[in-house]
Protein backbone atom coordinates (compact mmCIF):
# COMPACT_ATOMS: atom_id res chain seq x y z
CA UNK A 1 0.00 0.00 0.00
CA UNK A 2 2.55 2.23 0.45
CA UNK A 3 4.89 1.46 -2.43
CA UNK A 4 1.78 2.30 -4.24
CA UNK A 5 1.15 5.82 -2.47
CA UNK A 6 5.08 6.46 -3.12
CA UNK A 7 4.91 5.50 -6.29
CA UNK A 8 2.04 8.19 -7.03
CA UNK A 9 3.95 11.04 -5.10
CA UNK A 10 6.82 10.78 -7.25
CA UNK A 11 4.60 11.01 -10.70
CA UNK A 12 3.02 14.74 -9.04
CA UNK A 13 6.39 16.25 -8.08
CA UNK A 14 10.29 15.60 -8.27
CA UNK A 15 10.04 17.09 -4.57
CA UNK A 16 9.08 13.37 -3.24
CA UNK A 17 11.98 11.78 -5.21
CA UNK A 18 12.99 10.80 -1.48
CA UNK A 19 10.41 8.10 -1.51
CA UNK A 20 12.70 6.47 -4.38
CA UNK A 21 13.57 4.43 -1.39
CA UNK A 22 10.11 2.61 -1.11
CA UNK A 23 11.08 0.39 -4.22
CA UNK A 24 13.96 -1.48 -2.48
CA UNK A 25 12.66 -4.61 -1.15
CA UNK A 26 15.42 -4.51 2.09
CA UNK A 27 14.25 -1.53 2.95
CA UNK A 28 10.69 -2.53 3.01
CA UNK A 29 11.67 -5.75 4.81
CA UNK A 30 12.98 -3.87 7.84
CA UNK A 31 10.56 -1.72 8.03
CA UNK A 32 7.54 -4.41 7.78
CA UNK A 33 9.20 -6.04 10.72
CA UNK A 34 9.62 -2.77 12.85
CA UNK A 35 6.09 -2.10 12.01
CA UNK A 36 4.49 -5.35 12.92
CA UNK A 37 6.78 -6.18 16.06
CA UNK A 38 5.72 -2.42 17.15
CA UNK A 39 2.15 -3.49 16.65
CA UNK A 40 2.17 -6.39 18.48
CA UNK A 41 4.23 -4.71 21.69
CA UNK A 42 1.67 -1.75 21.45
CA UNK A 43 -1.83 -4.22 20.83
CA UNK A 44 -0.65 -6.90 23.58
CA UNK A 45 -1.80 -5.76 26.50
CA UNK A 46 -5.09 -4.70 25.63
CA UNK A 47 -5.41 -8.45 23.73
CA UNK A 48 -4.53 -9.75 26.60
CA UNK A 49 -6.95 -7.74 28.79
CA UNK A 50 -9.43 -8.53 26.43
CA UNK A 51 -9.25 -12.46 26.45
CA UNK A 52 -8.88 -12.32 29.92
CA UNK A 53 -12.26 -10.43 30.31
CA UNK A 54 -13.84 -12.93 27.99
CA UNK A 55 -12.53 -15.44 30.42
CA UNK A 56 -10.68 -17.15 26.92
CA UNK A 57 -8.37 -19.39 29.17
CA UNK A 58 -6.23 -22.39 28.79
CA UNK A 59 -7.74 -25.94 29.73
CA UNK A 60 -5.35 -27.86 31.12
CA UNK A 61 -5.62 -31.55 30.91
CA UNK A 62 -5.65 -33.47 33.54
CA UNK A 63 -3.85 -36.10 31.98
CA UNK A 64 -1.05 -33.71 31.05
CA UNK A 65 1.51 -32.78 33.02
CA UNK A 66 0.95 -31.69 36.79
CA UNK A 67 3.45 -28.91 36.33
CA UNK A 68 1.37 -27.13 34.16
CA UNK A 69 -1.89 -27.24 36.13
CA UNK A 70 -0.80 -23.60 37.31
CA UNK A 71 -1.11 -22.36 33.55
CA UNK A 72 -5.05 -23.19 33.70
CA UNK A 73 -6.95 -19.87 32.64
CA UNK A 74 -4.14 -17.97 31.10
CA UNK A 75 -5.14 -16.41 28.20
CA UNK A 76 -5.08 -18.29 24.86
CA UNK A 77 -6.24 -17.57 21.15
CA UNK A 78 -3.42 -15.33 21.49
CA UNK A 79 -2.46 -16.03 17.58
CA UNK A 80 -5.22 -13.30 17.32
CA UNK A 81 -2.47 -10.88 17.90
CA UNK A 82 0.27 -12.20 15.42
CA UNK A 83 -1.97 -12.79 12.82
CA UNK A 84 -3.15 -8.78 12.94
CA UNK A 85 0.18 -7.98 12.77
CA UNK A 86 1.50 -9.73 10.13
CA UNK A 87 -1.53 -8.84 8.02
CA UNK A 88 -1.48 -5.04 8.65
CA UNK A 89 2.56 -4.98 8.75
CA UNK A 90 2.51 -7.12 5.09
CA UNK A 91 -0.40 -4.85 3.79
CA UNK A 92 1.35 -1.55 4.25
CA UNK A 93 4.58 -2.77 2.92
CA UNK A 94 4.20 -5.20 0.15
CA UNK A 95 3.48 -4.49 -3.66
CA UNK A 96 -0.19 -5.08 -3.69
CA UNK A 97 0.35 -6.60 -7.52
CA UNK A 98 2.17 -9.47 -5.99
CA UNK A 99 0.32 -12.49 -6.51
CA UNK A 100 2.13 -15.30 -4.47
CA UNK A 101 1.77 -12.73 -1.04
CA UNK A 102 -1.64 -12.95 -1.61
CA UNK A 103 -1.50 -16.63 -1.71
CA UNK A 104 0.46 -16.96 1.35
CA UNK A 105 -1.85 -14.51 3.16
CA UNK A 106 -5.25 -16.51 1.83
CA UNK A 107 -3.58 -19.97 3.56
CA UNK A 108 -2.27 -18.04 6.84
CA UNK A 109 -5.46 -16.42 7.34
CA UNK A 110 -7.27 -19.45 6.34
CA UNK A 111 -5.95 -22.11 8.57
CA UNK A 112 -6.00 -19.32 11.16
CA UNK A 113 -10.00 -19.15 10.74
CA UNK A 114 -9.64 -22.75 11.54
CA UNK A 115 -7.76 -22.70 14.22
CA UNK A 116 -10.11 -20.37 15.81
CA UNK A 117 -13.33 -22.33 15.18
CA UNK A 118 -11.38 -24.98 17.16
CA UNK A 119 -10.24 -22.91 19.78
CA UNK A 120 -13.33 -20.61 20.27
CA UNK A 121 -15.38 -24.20 21.01
CA UNK A 122 -13.25 -25.20 22.97
CA UNK A 123 -12.75 -22.34 25.40
CA UNK A 124 -15.90 -20.70 24.95
CA UNK A 125 -18.42 -23.50 24.25
CA UNK A 126 -16.67 -25.80 26.76
CA UNK A 127 -16.30 -28.33 24.13
CA UNK A 128 -13.15 -30.74 24.87
CA UNK A 129 -12.94 -32.17 21.14
CA UNK A 130 -13.54 -28.50 19.85
CA UNK A 131 -13.48 -28.57 16.34
CA UNK A 132 -13.38 -32.47 15.12
CA UNK A 133 -10.25 -34.36 13.54
CA UNK A 134 -12.21 -35.41 10.42
CA UNK A 135 -13.62 -31.70 9.92
CA UNK A 136 -10.64 -30.11 10.78
CA UNK A 137 -8.72 -32.06 8.05
CA UNK A 138 -11.57 -31.59 5.75
CA UNK A 139 -11.29 -27.67 5.83
CA UNK A 140 -7.40 -27.84 6.17
CA UNK A 141 -7.32 -29.86 3.15
CA UNK A 142 -10.21 -27.50 1.01
CA UNK A 143 -7.39 -24.45 1.85
CA UNK A 144 -4.46 -26.49 1.09
CA UNK A 145 -5.70 -28.04 -2.24
CA UNK A 146 -6.86 -24.93 -3.47
CA UNK A 147 -3.34 -23.25 -2.89
CA UNK A 148 -1.63 -25.99 -4.49
CA UNK A 149 -3.50 -26.01 -7.48
CA UNK A 150 -3.09 -22.26 -8.23
CA UNK A 151 0.25 -22.62 -7.07
CA UNK A 152 1.39 -25.76 -9.75
CA UNK A 153 0.46 -22.84 -12.39
CA UNK A 154 1.70 -19.69 -10.65
CA UNK A 155 5.39 -20.71 -10.08
CA UNK A 156 5.27 -21.43 -14.12
CA UNK A 157 4.45 -18.62 -15.11
CA UNK A 158 4.99 -15.01 -14.64
CA UNK A 159 1.57 -13.45 -14.31
CA UNK A 160 -2.42 -14.85 -13.56
CA UNK A 161 -3.37 -14.43 -17.31
CA UNK A 162 -0.37 -16.82 -18.18
CA UNK A 163 -1.52 -19.10 -15.10
CA UNK A 164 -4.67 -19.17 -16.37
CA UNK A 165 -3.79 -19.81 -20.18
CA UNK A 166 -1.19 -22.88 -18.70
CA UNK A 167 -4.63 -24.27 -17.02
CA UNK A 168 -6.98 -24.29 -19.58
CA UNK A 169 -4.05 -25.44 -21.91
CA UNK A 170 -3.33 -28.62 -19.13
CA UNK A 171 -7.50 -29.54 -19.11
CA UNK A 172 -7.57 -29.33 -23.53
CA UNK A 173 -4.60 -31.76 -23.01
CA UNK A 174 -6.20 -34.69 -21.18
CA UNK A 175 -4.68 -33.18 -17.73
CA UNK A 176 -1.15 -33.95 -19.43
CA UNK A 177 1.54 -30.97 -19.92
CA UNK A 178 5.23 -30.91 -18.80
CA UNK A 179 5.74 -27.75 -16.41
CA UNK A 180 8.82 -26.07 -16.21
CA UNK A 181 12.58 -27.59 -14.59
CA UNK A 182 11.66 -24.92 -11.69
CA UNK A 183 8.18 -26.60 -10.69
CA UNK A 184 9.93 -29.84 -9.67
CA UNK A 185 11.68 -31.06 -6.75
CA UNK A 186 15.04 -29.39 -5.60
CA UNK A 187 17.45 -31.20 -4.59
CA UNK A 188 19.59 -29.15 -2.08
CA UNK A 189 23.14 -29.37 -1.74
CA UNK A 190 23.30 -30.64 -5.55
CA UNK A 191 23.87 -28.14 -8.10
CA UNK A 192 20.76 -28.23 -10.48
CA UNK A 193 19.32 -31.39 -10.08
CA UNK A 194 15.38 -31.71 -9.75
CA UNK A 195 12.69 -34.05 -10.05
CA UNK A 196 10.37 -33.56 -12.43
CA UNK A 197 7.07 -34.26 -10.35
CA UNK A 198 4.16 -33.12 -13.13
CA UNK A 199 0.70 -31.71 -12.04
CA UNK A 200 -0.35 -33.95 -9.38
CA UNK A 201 2.47 -34.60 -8.46
CA UNK A 202 3.11 -31.10 -7.47
CA UNK A 203 -0.43 -30.77 -5.75
CA UNK A 204 0.40 -33.82 -3.82
CA UNK A 205 3.71 -32.56 -2.45
CA UNK A 206 1.85 -28.95 -1.88
CA UNK A 207 -0.83 -30.03 -0.13
CA UNK A 208 1.25 -32.70 2.12
CA UNK A 209 3.81 -29.85 2.91
CA UNK A 210 1.06 -27.14 3.52
CA UNK A 211 -0.89 -29.81 5.63
CA UNK A 212 2.18 -30.98 7.56
CA UNK A 213 4.11 -27.50 8.56
CA UNK A 214 0.76 -26.70 9.66
CA UNK A 215 -0.15 -29.76 12.09
CA UNK A 216 3.70 -29.87 13.51
CA UNK A 217 3.90 -26.19 14.16
CA UNK A 218 0.74 -27.10 16.44
CA UNK A 219 1.64 -30.20 18.57
CA UNK A 220 5.43 -28.28 18.87
CA UNK A 221 3.13 -25.39 20.91
CA UNK A 222 2.96 -27.18 23.92
CA UNK A 223 5.54 -25.05 26.00
CA UNK A 224 6.04 -21.26 27.12
CA UNK A 225 7.86 -20.12 23.93
CA UNK A 226 8.40 -23.04 22.45
CA UNK A 227 6.99 -22.83 18.58
CA UNK A 228 7.30 -19.25 18.24
CA UNK A 229 11.08 -18.96 18.27
CA UNK A 230 11.61 -21.53 15.60
CA UNK A 231 9.13 -19.86 13.73
CA UNK A 232 10.48 -16.98 13.55
CA UNK A 233 13.90 -18.40 12.75
CA UNK A 234 12.81 -20.58 10.03
CA UNK A 235 10.46 -17.96 8.30
CA UNK A 236 13.32 -15.63 8.62
CA UNK A 237 15.65 -18.04 6.83
CA UNK A 238 12.56 -18.57 4.20
CA UNK A 239 12.79 -15.14 3.81
CA UNK A 240 16.59 -15.12 2.66
CA UNK A 241 15.55 -18.22 0.13
CA UNK A 242 12.73 -16.10 -1.43
CA UNK A 243 14.86 -12.80 -1.73
CA UNK A 244 17.32 -15.06 -3.71
CA UNK A 245 15.06 -16.86 -6.16
CA UNK A 246 13.17 -13.30 -6.66
CA UNK A 247 16.28 -12.02 -8.22
CA UNK A 248 17.69 -12.97 -10.88
CA UNK A 249 21.10 -12.17 -10.50
CA UNK A 250 21.45 -14.24 -7.06
CA UNK A 251 19.12 -16.71 -8.50
CA UNK A 252 21.55 -17.14 -11.63
CA UNK A 253 24.55 -17.02 -9.53
CA UNK A 254 23.92 -19.47 -6.42
CA UNK A 255 22.06 -21.98 -9.13
CA UNK A 256 18.71 -21.31 -7.99
CA UNK A 257 15.41 -21.77 -9.74
CA UNK A 258 14.51 -18.11 -10.68
CA UNK A 259 11.10 -17.59 -9.95
CA UNK A 260 10.05 -13.68 -10.74
CA UNK A 261 7.95 -11.98 -7.69
CA UNK A 262 8.62 -14.53 -5.17
CA UNK A 263 11.22 -11.89 -3.31
CA UNK A 264 8.60 -9.74 -2.57
CA UNK A 265 7.69 -12.91 0.19
CA UNK A 266 10.54 -10.84 1.80
CA UNK A 267 8.24 -8.39 3.10
CA UNK A 268 5.92 -11.26 4.51
CA UNK A 269 8.68 -13.15 6.24
CA UNK A 270 9.73 -10.04 8.32
CA UNK A 271 6.51 -9.30 9.15
CA UNK A 272 5.87 -12.40 10.66
CA UNK A 273 9.40 -12.38 12.07
CA UNK A 274 8.62 -9.15 13.83
CA UNK A 275 4.89 -10.36 14.71
CA UNK A 276 6.57 -13.63 16.33
CA UNK A 277 9.29 -11.33 18.38
CA UNK A 278 6.22 -9.27 19.86
CA UNK A 279 4.73 -12.01 20.92
CA UNK A 280 7.25 -13.79 22.43
CA UNK A 281 7.72 -10.70 24.59
CA UNK A 282 4.36 -11.88 26.03
CA UNK A 283 4.44 -15.61 25.87
CA UNK A 284 7.99 -16.08 27.43
CA UNK A 285 8.11 -18.50 30.72
CA UNK A 286 5.77 -18.05 32.30
CA UNK A 287 3.53 -17.19 29.57
CA UNK A 288 0.89 -14.25 30.11
CA UNK A 289 -0.67 -16.02 27.05
CA UNK A 290 -0.84 -18.97 24.39
CA UNK A 291 -1.17 -18.65 20.60
CA UNK A 292 -3.69 -21.43 20.56
CA UNK A 293 -4.18 -23.45 17.33
CA UNK A 294 -5.64 -19.81 15.66
CA UNK A 295 -1.40 -18.91 15.57
CA UNK A 296 -0.09 -22.54 15.45
CA UNK A 297 -1.93 -23.71 12.31
CA UNK A 298 -1.76 -20.60 10.93
CA UNK A 299 1.71 -20.13 10.67
CA UNK A 300 2.94 -23.69 10.06
CA UNK A 301 0.87 -23.16 6.95
CA UNK A 302 2.42 -19.96 6.20
CA UNK A 303 5.96 -22.00 6.35
CA UNK A 304 4.98 -24.16 4.20
CA UNK A 305 3.28 -22.44 1.61
CA UNK A 306 6.08 -19.89 1.63
CA UNK A 307 8.83 -23.17 1.59
CA UNK A 308 6.43 -24.20 -1.49
CA UNK A 309 6.67 -21.47 -3.47
CA UNK A 310 10.75 -20.75 -3.56
CA UNK A 311 10.86 -24.49 -4.47
CA UNK A 312 12.02 -25.70 -0.87
CA UNK A 313 10.72 -28.43 0.54
CA UNK A 314 13.18 -30.11 1.35
CA UNK A 315 15.71 -27.39 3.21
CA UNK A 316 12.23 -26.61 5.20
CA UNK A 317 12.17 -30.48 6.51
CA UNK A 318 15.84 -29.73 8.05
CA UNK A 319 14.97 -26.14 9.19
CA UNK A 320 11.84 -27.09 10.59
CA UNK A 321 13.69 -30.51 12.33
CA UNK A 322 12.06 -29.66 15.81
CA UNK A 323 8.82 -29.53 14.16
CA UNK A 324 9.16 -32.54 12.49
CA UNK A 325 10.59 -34.98 15.63
CA UNK A 326 7.80 -33.34 17.62
CA UNK A 327 5.06 -34.88 14.37
CA UNK A 328 6.82 -37.88 14.30
CA UNK A 329 6.74 -38.62 18.14
CA UNK A 330 2.96 -38.44 18.30
CA UNK A 331 2.72 -41.00 15.39
CA UNK A 332 5.15 -43.32 16.42
CA UNK A 333 3.71 -43.08 20.02
CA UNK A 334 0.62 -43.19 18.81
CA UNK A 335 1.01 -46.09 16.46
CA UNK A 336 2.67 -48.04 18.51
CA UNK A 337 0.23 -47.96 21.60
CA UNK A 338 -2.64 -49.34 19.04
CA UNK A 339 -0.11 -51.95 17.81
CA UNK A 340 0.95 -53.44 21.34
CA UNK A 341 -2.74 -52.92 22.80
CA UNK A 342 -4.05 -55.01 19.73
CA UNK A 343 -1.80 -57.78 20.09
CA UNK A 344 -0.94 -57.83 23.82
CA UNK A 345 -4.03 -56.19 25.12
CA UNK A 346 -2.16 -53.54 26.75
CA UNK A 347 -1.48 -50.34 24.75
CA UNK A 348 2.73 -49.87 25.72
CA UNK A 349 4.40 -46.61 25.07
CA UNK A 350 7.85 -45.40 23.62
CA UNK A 351 8.38 -42.65 25.15
CA UNK A 352 6.84 -41.17 28.84
CA UNK A 353 4.86 -38.48 26.73
CA UNK A 354 4.24 -36.94 23.29
CA UNK A 355 5.31 -34.98 21.68
CA UNK A 356 8.96 -35.18 22.32
CA UNK A 357 9.15 -32.07 24.53
CA UNK A 358 6.84 -33.82 27.45
CA UNK A 359 9.20 -36.58 27.22
CA UNK A 360 12.32 -34.36 27.73
CA UNK A 361 10.00 -32.84 30.70
CA UNK A 362 8.93 -35.78 31.95
CA UNK A 363 12.48 -37.14 31.87
CA UNK A 364 13.96 -34.05 34.15
CA UNK A 365 14.11 -31.22 32.43
CA UNK A 366 12.58 -28.26 33.35
CA UNK A 367 10.46 -26.33 31.12
CA UNK A 368 12.77 -23.34 30.28
CA UNK A 369 15.71 -25.98 29.45
CA UNK A 370 13.58 -27.84 26.56
CA UNK A 371 12.19 -24.60 25.07
CA UNK A 372 15.98 -23.18 24.98
CA UNK A 373 17.56 -26.53 24.07
CA UNK A 374 14.91 -26.68 20.94
CA UNK A 375 15.88 -23.32 20.04
CA UNK A 376 19.35 -23.87 19.88
CA UNK A 377 18.79 -26.99 18.06
CA UNK A 378 16.58 -24.55 15.85
CA UNK A 379 19.25 -22.00 15.02
CA UNK A 380 21.91 -25.06 14.06
CA UNK A 381 19.32 -26.56 11.39
CA UNK A 382 18.64 -23.80 10.25
CA UNK A 383 22.15 -22.60 9.52
CA UNK A 384 22.50 -25.96 7.87
CA UNK A 385 19.72 -25.27 6.15
CA UNK A 386 21.13 -21.56 5.00
CA UNK A 387 24.58 -23.40 4.03
CA UNK A 388 22.86 -24.85 0.78
CA UNK A 389 22.73 -21.31 -0.25
CA UNK A 390 25.86 -21.95 -1.54
CA UNK A 391 27.52 -25.52 -0.73
CA UNK A 392 25.76 -27.11 -3.90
Amino acid sequence: MLLSLAQWLQTLSPEFGAFRVFQYLTFRAVMAALTALMIGLLAGPYVINRLRTLKIGQQVRSYGMETHLVKSGTPTMGGVLILMSIAISTLLWFDLSNRFVWIVLFVTLGFGAIGWVDDWRKVVNKDPEGMGSIEKYFWQSVIGLLAALYLVFSISEVSNMRVLDLFLTWVRSGFDVNLPPKAGLQVPFVKVINYPLGVFGFVLLTYLVIVGASNAVNLTDGLDGLAIMPVVMVGSSLGVFAYVTGSAVYSKYLFFPYIPGSGELLIFCAAMAGAGLAFLWFNTYPAQIFMGDVGALALGAALGTIAVIVRQEIVLFIMGGIFVAEAVSVMMQVSYFKYTKKKFGEGRRILKMAPLHHHYEKSGWKETQVVVRFWIITMLLCLVGLSSLKLR
